[in-house]
């Protein structure tokens, strides 16, 4: 009697696939439907944005990382900001940093609001989707009203911040705040206990404390697999220092872990807010910094925790006002080199969900 066999062959999932959420080909090598090997390729884009970077006086660059990571553009203009201001020896005002704060956590909020709505739909399920949008709205009706625009904002500027924010903002934030907190507990009576959900996402995707670290990762990814590493708490920036808040942590590493702990993100999230808007200190929201600002020369670097992880920008200045060398430490591009290692031995239906907790933000990995 002959034995059944089966032959390997390779199956190009995206870049054109909805679930990969951008321009992420994965090249995955099947043994019928069980994946043996899935190698990620990254080079889509192309843009050459550092070294585009390079050549701009330092007043320009900051545009330039709103479109890195468009879901987390606050976060992203916190993060090139403070080495510059490091190495020029500027320190913004306390109601410049705490304004920071408040946008980038709500920055935070409605990047892991898309994250979770698409993770849902990815896995299925409208309903969650419908609602995280419905919810990320007010947050972008906010940022219109201080900054002008939703979605890229060069908002945040050497010395402090571009504008002040108006009693109407801080009053319409106080408001967002009391109704969304509800409404992180209707995600989890929708997705937390659902039997089909916690089938596609429980003990699926693992990733281990040591290999995490192993692998560079952080952020989410990291915390969900049990390692209390968050670099606000950890390497304090800013004013985060004088928040009280929570480090959520996961215990198995696997898919669910990596959704509950930004579900948990997101509450820790309200309550820096709902801490900053209440010490909020009055004074000016930007001191004077010349437009052709030439920092000493030396080199720095500071990391910061963005929503998908450690986000830097490392930047070596010979005196000049144009940067000789600068360097983003993305976080996608760090967490998305242990896919190898999580897909192996899933089924191709899986690739889907281990992909979605990723959270993998295509603008900052093929830079």
């Amino acid at each position: 009697m002959s034995e059944l066999r089966t032959e390997e062959y390779h199956l190009s999932m995206g870049p054109q696939h909805p679930s990969t959420h951008g321009v992420l080909r994965l090249i995955l090598k099947l043994d019928g439907e069980v994946i043996k090997e899935a190698i990620p390729d990254m080079g889509y884009l192309h843009r050459g944005v550092e070294k585009m970077m390079e050549n701009r006086v330092y007043i320009q660059i900051i545009p330039f990382v709103d479109r890195l990571d468009y879901l987390a553009a606050m976060n992203n203009n916190l993060a090139v900001v403070l080495p510059v201001e490091k190495l020029a020896n500027i320190t913004p005002p306390p109601r410049a940093e705490y304004i920071r704060v408040i946008m980038c956590e709500l920055n935070r909020i409605a990047s892991h609001l898309v994250w979770l709505g698409t993770f849902a739909l990815d896995l299925g399920a409208v309903t969650p989707f419908l609602y995280c949008f419905r919810e990320r709205e007010p947050i972008m009706d906010l940022f219109e009203m201080a900054v002008g625009s939703r979605l890229t904002y060069n908002y945040i500027r050497y010395g402090g911040v571009a504008s002040d924010i108006s009693d109407e903002f801080i009053r319409d934030t106080k408001a967002f705040l009391s109704y969304f907190r509800p409404r992180i507990d209707e995600y989890e009576a929708l997705l937390t206990e659902n039997p089909i959900f916690l089938q596609r996402t429980k003990n699926v995707g693992i990733i281990e404390a040591k290999q995490a670290v192993a692998y560079g990762i952080s952020g989410p990814m990291l915390r969900a697999s049990g390692v209390r590493r968050d670099l606000r708490r950890a390497l304090p920036y800013s004013v985060y220092d004088k928040f009280t808040f929570d480090i959520p942590t996961g215990t198995v590493g696997d898919c669910w872990d990596r959704y509950i702990v930004r579900i948990r993100e997101m509450r820790e999230s309200v309550k820096i807010v709902e801490q900053a808007l209440a010490g909020l200190p009055a004074g000016g929201f930007k001191i004077k910094v010349p437009l052709n600002l030439k920092p000493l020369a030396g080199e720095a670097y500071v990391p910061t925790e963005s929503p998908r992880g450690e986000l830097g920008f490392y930047f070596v200045s010979h005196g000049t006002n144009k940067p000789y060398r600068m360097k983003c430490r993305a976080p996608s591009f760090c967490n998305m080199n242990i896919l190898q290692e999580m897909l192996k031995g899933w089924k191709i239906a899986d690739v889907v969900a281990v992909l979605g907790t990723v959270d993998v933000m295509l603008g900052e990995v093929d830079r």
